[in-house]
């Protein structure tokens, strides 16, 4: 009768894990957001792509450190089906001042308060998702990461989709 009840306590556990494990890929929500210019962006249109999907603010020291290393990483992988896509909480004026002031080259969008309720909450900036080409979210990172962390996660995912 022990015996019994600790396989299935053991069974469950084991379920408990698998159905966690299998909840972290999920799949990743469409945004339909203003870029700072003040064109409609889908998400969706990137689907395909890996995408690499920074929430962030224009008063953050640690999103600031992020953005040239981001810039790099769009220089370097977007030939290779790769898309950095920065979604800014700040004003859509700060913003863009921001964006010129970088020289950011890849799309940033505006949130418009569903992006981040959607994707969160977003209780701290930056908080960054990387979404594979199949359109699902396979990572989320949580504050500032140095680019050999990202370059390695996306990496991986390239050369999954490319050895297909």
């Amino acid at each position: 009768m022990k015996r019994r009840l600790l396989i299935n306590i053991l069974v469950l556990i084991l379920a408990g894990f698998f159905l966690s494990a299998c909840a972290r890929t999920t799949t990743a929500a469409d945004l339909n957001l203003r870029d700072i210019d003040g064109n409609m962006v889908n998400l969706s249109d990137y689907k395909g792509k890996v995408i690499i999907l920074d929430f962030f603010a224009t008063w953050c020291p640690p999103c600031k450190q992020e953005i040239p290393e981001f810039i790099e990483l769009q220089k370097q992988y977007g030939d290779n089906g790769f898309t950095m896509i920065g979604v800014s909480l700040s004003r859509a004026s700060d913003t863009r001042a921001l964006a010129l002031d970088f020289g950011i080259n890849y799309p940033v969008l505006i949130d418009d308060g569903y992006a981040a309720a959607v994707y969160g909450p977003i209780r701290s900036v930056p908080t960054t998702f990387l979404i594979d080409r199949n359109f699902k979210v396979v990572k989320k990172y949580i504050g500032y990461r140095t680019k050999d962390v990202f370059e390695a996660d996306l990496k991986a995912l390239l050369e999954k989709g490319a050895s297909k």
